[in-house]
């Protein structure tokens, strides 16, 4: 939890030769304390602390309607913060501490849309949710998770997009592989292996399951490589109306794959580093992301050239890394909640800090990440822009 590691007795007689001097004029989250024991403390987030606690505790003004609280106030606990994202995790992490029943309506927070794989039925399909279950380990139970998307209306979109692709169910009624059932429309148009009617094997409805599951987990290439595998293939043995007809396939899937958003990956796999503007002077944060849980910030030292040569910018970077155990979920409204976080600040239009996702056989890129750093330490964009379709 990142704590609330300032703090400074109120006094309204000498606020404006004691109190107000102090405070420094930077973003920051702020705890004022009561002075009754039994009232509720009330928590801001600024970006100028100086001047917003002049606001609230400086003196009355009877003709004024502005909440003003020098009367309330004991003192004041708070955390400077170096950009956007760790002012709203610190003001997260507290609200949710202080106010247990409505710190989600302060922050509006609300769970990130995902689409599921839902292994656990015998025949399992592909929807969008906003629950995700996990073990008491952490780990997401149920079937497979991928997202996090900007929006439900998004994901819904993308999926139907990408079923048209397979011959996956996508009706809810229960299997019970009928021969008399009459099956449905997408099951008369090949849009579907029809389990309900026994139109094909178990193993070969799990096989098409397996397909999606690669999909996603390769973000598209897999489908693609296969559909140019098959060209290929069919141009070998001058089946050109084939080549051709696959051909087209290929190039349509291509703009569905360009509007994946590069943060939308299966969940428990979802690890990442985040770097973002510290408050420490000469320093960037590192906000590690495990399984879609954060973790941070951990600060990160810009040594000066002539301090380097011993080590270099990657090793340092690793072994400041290390320093940090993986985050783990309590429970699974926990992780949903890390993931709208990471969801709201990957989608803003414009964000500070940049993001590297690592790859499960590569790791982190730490080439990337390096320059990255010098970037979001010099206050410059890396010049990407989010993708997100209509």
């Amino acid at each position: 939890m990142l704590e609330l590691d300032c703090g400074l007795e109120f006094d309204a007689m000498r606020a404006e030769e004691d109190f107000f001097p102090a405070l420094p004029t930077k973003a920051a989250v702020c705890l004022i304390e009561p002075r009754k024991e039994n009232a509720e403390p009330f928590l801001i987030r600024t970006q100028n602390l100086q001047r917003r606690l002049q606001r609230l505790l400086g003196p009355v003004d009877p003709a004024s309607k502005r909440l003003n609280l020098s009367d309330f106030a004991r003192g004041i606990r708070y955390r400077l913060t170096g950009s956007p994202f760790e002012q709203t995790l610190t003001y997260y992490q507290h609200a949710k501490q202080l106010f247990p029943k409505r710190y989600r309506d302060l922050m509006r927070l609300r769970p990130a849309a995902v689409l599921k794989v839902n292994l656990r039925n015998a025949y399992p399909r592909c929807y969008v949710t906003r629950r995700i279950p996990v073990d008491e380990t952490g780990v997401p139970t149920g079937g497979a998770y991928y997202g996090p998307f900007p929006s439900r209306r998004f994901a819904l979109a993308f999926a139907e997009r990408i079923l048209d692709l397979f011959k996956v169910r996508r009706c809810q009624i229960k299997i019970r592989r009928d021969p008399t059932f009459p099956g449905c429309i997408y099951s008369e148009m090949k849009m579907c292996l029809a389990p309900c009617f026994k139109g094909c094997t178990d193993d070969g409805y799990h096989a098409e399951v397996a397909r999606v599951q690669t999909y996603f987990d390769t973000a598209g290439d897999s489908l693609l490589r296969e559909i140019t595998q098959q060209r290929d293939q069919a141009s070998t043995h001058l089946e050109f109306e084939n080549a051709a007809a696959l051909h087209a396939a290929a190039e349509k899937l291509k703009p569905v794959l360009g509007q994946l958003p590069e943060i939308v990956r299966r969940i428990d796999q979802l690890t990442a580093i985040m770097v973002q503007p510290c408050a420490i002077p000469e320093s960037v944060a590192f906000f590690p992301i495990d399984a879609g849980l954060i973790a941070g910030p951990l600060p990160f030292t810009i040594q000066a050239t002539e301090h380097t040569k011993s080590q270099s910018m990657e090793s340092r970077v690793q072994a400041t890394l290390a320093t940090l155990p993986p985050p783990s979920a309590k429970n699974a409204l926990e992780i949903m909640e890390h993931l709208a976080l990471l969801k709201r600040w990957f989608y803003r239009g414009t964000r500070s800090g940049e993001i590297f996702f690592a790859d499960p056989k590569l790791g982190l890129p730490l080439r990337r990440l390096v320059r990255g750093i010098a970037r979001v330490y010099r206050g410059e964009t890396s010049g990407e822009e989010t993708k997100i379709g209509t």
